[in-house]
C-alpha cells in the first residue's frame, strides 16, 4: 500500500507534517480539527504531497523531517516542489 507524506501551512507561515495512506481523508480530519497541531493552525492549507511505496516509507520520512526542526529545509522543499533529504 502506498504512503504519503504532506506539508500543512498556515497563514501565520507554521508548517505541519504528516503521512497517510488518504491524502484526502486526512485534510477533511484536519479541517475538523482531529489533530490538536492543526487545530490551532490559522486555515491551514495543503503545501505539498510526495508518494512513497510503503506508508512505513512514509512515516520514516515524516519522522525525520519533524526531526529536523528547520522551518527553512521545509520552506525550500514546498517552493521546490519535493521532499529531498540526504
Amino acid at each position: 500500500m502506498k504512503g504519503y507524506v504532506y506539508i500543512l501551512q498556515d497563514e501565520r507561515g507554521r508548517f505541519y507534517v504528516g503521512s497517510t495512506v488518504d491524502v484526502l481523508r486526512r485534510i477533511r480530519q484536519h479541517a475538523q480539527s482531529h489533530t490538536q497541531t492543526t487545530s490551532n493552525m490559522l486555515n491551514p492549507t495543503l503545501k505539498l504531497v510526495q508518494e512513497y511505496s510503503s506508508l512505513e516509507l512514509a512515516r520514516k520520512i515524516e519522522r525525520k523531517l519533524k526531526d529536523m526542526k528547520r522551518k527553512d529545509y521545509i520552506e525550500k522543499m514546498v517552493k521546490d516542489g519535493y521532499i529531498k533529504l540526504r
